[in-house]
């Protein structure tokens, strides 16, 4: 399946935004922080190194069945973005102090963050096949409500 289309990036960008204004409303993110938030959904869908398409591909078809892959991959991409919120916010403290972490260790720590929240993810999904308290959670997020 192509990734790249317009319709599942627009999909996936728009399930991404709908799970983080659960959590952070959005339209208060500094601009900056925007601009980080935009890099990311880019990268994670763009899917480069293909973990995504290898865990979507890997999932029991009882999980993939569940939801839209575009919806999947937003829901990925909040998490991931979510994850690295609070790192950052950790990393920002440490700048403050003697303890500045260089380039290459941040993004070591964002390949971890974004690796780990795939996993999450689909450990949530396949969760979800047997709990419809979640599933159902996870469709309320992902519909923005």
């Amino acid at each position: 399946m192509n990734y790249q289309s317009q319709a599942y990036q627009q999909r996936a960008q728009q399930v991404a935004l709908n799970v983080c204004n659960s959590v952070i409303p959005m339209d208060k993110v500094p601009a900056n922080l925007m601009e980080a938030y935009a890099n990311l959904c880019q990268e994670l869908i763009e899917d480069k190194d293909q973990k995504f398409a290898a865990v979507w591909d890997g999932l029991p078809a009882s999980a993939s069945a569940l939801l839209p892959q575009a919806d999947f991959h937003g829901f990925y991409i909040a998490n991931a973005w979510l994850q690295l919120s609070r790192v950052a916010q950790d990393i920002a403290e440490l700048a403050d102090s003697d303890e500045a972490i260089d380039e290459k260790e941040y993004n070591n720590i964002f390949t971890r963050l974004s690796d780990a929240s795939l996993k999450e993810s689909a450990k949530k999904l396949k969760k979800a096949r047997t709990d419809r308290a979640l599933l159902n959670s996870i469709k309320s997020v992902i519909g923005g409500e």
